[in-house]
């Protein structure tokens, strides 16, 4: 061979590179100039009717109107959300399979089950923080305690004679009420029940005595005086419960424990793609008429760069980790 003929077949192979690059990085392009060019589909993982559910059902609406392509709702329950998650990781990366995940599914399972089939970091790709549910602390009115320095006096006075509800072990509920114990040093007895409602209505009826759990869930129950409010979990008051202090505000500086959920894809999804999807559901997040949803619903909207919405993962698992293990929290 000589050596006219093996510059020519370098240079072929330098060209024919390039042109592969070139069509690689045109096909990306064109994913994200034609999509979403039919229906995404957007997996719940958890039963309709709950705070995921309903919140997925917010944006696909929006994202329906921004596009015109159905955003079809999959509610996959089952081990606390793994089921529906780990079907997302497992799923093509092209933008038409979704997650709308929450802190226990990106946050708080990897600590919860150890045999977790999907790493929230390394499965997914974050598109969009969707929104922060501030949880409630509220108490039975039988309950001495007017504010959350009287119920941490209370509940040292009588270790594990007062008695917290949640909708199940690990659940959001379970994990702020270990977070306030650890933080407070004070002393309650948990009391799993199977979903918030049921907890709620016993709540209510006075056999448990203590719940903290998301605004939404006991608010109408606060006005109606059936509960009392002591604090909030979030940095801020609720603009639906004004008058009612942070935990924060109440004597324990730096104490937050809000609920939070965001959309992610798996892992390769193109990065176009995720940009295309997170300004369309930032829209939609700063559109007077989702504010105002979600607003009713307990839920105050956080819309974000996927970088931020990333950080929020990362920092919540390692957050949770030590309440998880100090209030030895087991999954159900």
């Amino acid at each position: 061979m000589t050596r006219t003929t093996t510059k020519f077949i370098a240079a072929c192979a330098i060209l024919t590179g390039a042109s592969g690059l070139f069509l690689s990085q045109s096909a990306v392009a064109q994913t994200a100039g034609t999509y979403p060019a039919k229906p995404i589909r957007l997996v719940v993982p958890f039963t309709p009717g709950g705070s995921t559910d309903i919140l997925a059902r917010a944006i696909g609406q929006k994202l329906n109107e921004a596009w015109g392509q159905p955003v079809v709702i999959d509610n996959v329950p089952g081990a606390g959300g793994s089921i529906g998650a780990d079907r997302v990781a497992k799923a093509p990366a092209d933008g038409y399979t979704l997650l709308m995940g929450h802190i226990g599914t990106l946050a708080v399972n990897p600590s919860l089950y150890p045999n977790l089939p999907y790493d929230p970091i390394k499965s997914f790709a974050p598109v969009a923080w969707v929104a922060r549910v501030p949880n409630v602390l509220v108490v039975h009115p039988s309950v001495p305690a007017k504010n959350v320095k009287e119920l941490v006096a209370l509940a040292k006075s009588k270790p594990g004679q007062l008695n917290y509800g949640s909708g199940g072990n690990g659940s959001a509920a379970n994990l702020a009420t270990e977070y306030f114990k650890l933080q407070t040093g004070s002393s309650l007895l948990h009391i799993p029940y199977r979903g918030t409602a049921p907890a709620v209505t016993d709540l209510v009826g006075g056999q448990i005595q203590v719940l903290f759990t998301g605004a939404p869930a006991v608010i109408n129950q606060v006005k109606a005086g059936q509960l009392r409010a002591l604090a909030v979990s979030s940095p801020k008051r609720l603009d639906t419960l004004p008058d009612l202090p942070t935990v924060a505000e109440s004597g324990y500086q730096g104490f937050e424990a809000d609920q939070w959920y965001g959309v992610v894809a798996p892992a390769g999804t193109p990065v176009d793609v995720v940009a295309k999807l997170n300004n369309q559901i930032n829209l939609a997040l700063n559109s007077p008429e989702l504010k105002t949803r979600l607003n009713t619903e307990g839920a105050i909207a956080t819309p974000d760069t996927p970088a931020n919405f990333s950080k929020l993962i990362a920092s919540e698992i390692a957050r949770w980790k030590p309440v998880i293990s100090g209030g030895r929290v087991k999954a159900d």
